[in-house]
Order: C-alpha cells, then structure tokens, then sequence
C-alpha cells in the first residue's frame, strides 16, 4: 500500500476517534483524508468517491445541527441555556481535559435551567434532554464519518 494511502487512512481513523473522543472537527479531518488519497490517486472514480463523500458530510453536518436543535426547541431549553453549556464544556475542558468537556456542559445547561425555572427537578429534566442533543449530535457526524469511511475503503477496492 502507498504511503499517500496509509496516510488518509490514518486520517480517517484519527477523525473518527476525533468524534468519540470529541477533540478534533473529526468529519473534517475524515474528508481530508479522502481528499489526500483522491488527489494522490487521481482517478475519475477516486474524485467521484470524493464528492460523494463531501455530500455525505454536508448531509451529516446540517443534520447534526437541525435534529438535536428541533428535539430541544420542542423541550423547551432555550438558546441560552445551551450557551452556558458550551461556554462552561469549552472552560471544562481546559480545567479537566476530556471529561470536563462533558461535566461542563452538563453543570452549564443545570444552573442555567435552576436559575430559570427555580426548580431541580424541571432543571434536571432540561439538562438530560440536552444532554441526549448533544450525544444524537455526536451520533449523526460519527454515522456520516464512518459512511465515508466506508465509501472509501469501496474506492480503495475500486481502484486497485
């Protein structure tokens, strides 16, 4: 195998556990992979799979923002309450690398929402279901990711 294409593999795989472990714009990092091997490889079919791939994650990225947005604004949590989330995740994972990412956002959405509705039980019930936003947030990309992923190992195949 190439060193080109052991190297958009590599890509690939370090996007996806990008998005397990969310610390790189892995869907980015995914098509940057395909576009390293469909530039390398130069064939129709390699710059076909491309742009296929480029579709798919455009597809992923609309759906990651509208599904979980729509889920929320039907919950009730507002706007806000999703910015303290990010602004304490983003402080989180400076103060505790990796799990502060989530415990932030779970105790920026929580005191938003206690401060809103001046009930823990209601504030809780908004915390899971943005929560639930944000892991079906991470879901849909790491689904478009892994379907590149796919569509490029059939273009691997194709053009051996």
């Amino acid at each position: 195998m190439e060193p080109v294409t052991l190297l958009a593999g590599a890509l690939i795989l370090i996007g996806i556990l990008g998005l397990i472990v969310p610390v790189l714009p892995g869907l980015l990092v995914v098509e940057a992979g395909v576009l390293l091997w469909a530039w390398d490889n130069g064939s129709t079919t390699a710059w076909v799979i491309f742009g296929i791939s480029v579709v798919i994650a455009l597809i992923g990225w609309f759906l990651q923002y509208q599904i979980p947005n729509r889920s929320l604004r039907q919950a009730g949590v507002p706007g806000r309450s999703r910015l303290a989330g990010i602004v304490l995740a983003t402080i989180g994972f400076f103060v505790i690398p990796y799990v502060g990412l989530f415990l932030g956002f779970i105790a920026g959405v929580y005191l938003a929402e206690q401060v809103r509705l001046r009930n823990p039980s209601a504030a809780w019930t908004s915390t899971k279901m943005a929560l639930r936003a944000v892991l079906s947030s991470i879901g849909i990309e790491l689904a478009a990711a892994v379907t590149v992923s796919l569509l490029w190992v059939g273009g691997l195949l194709l053009t051996r």
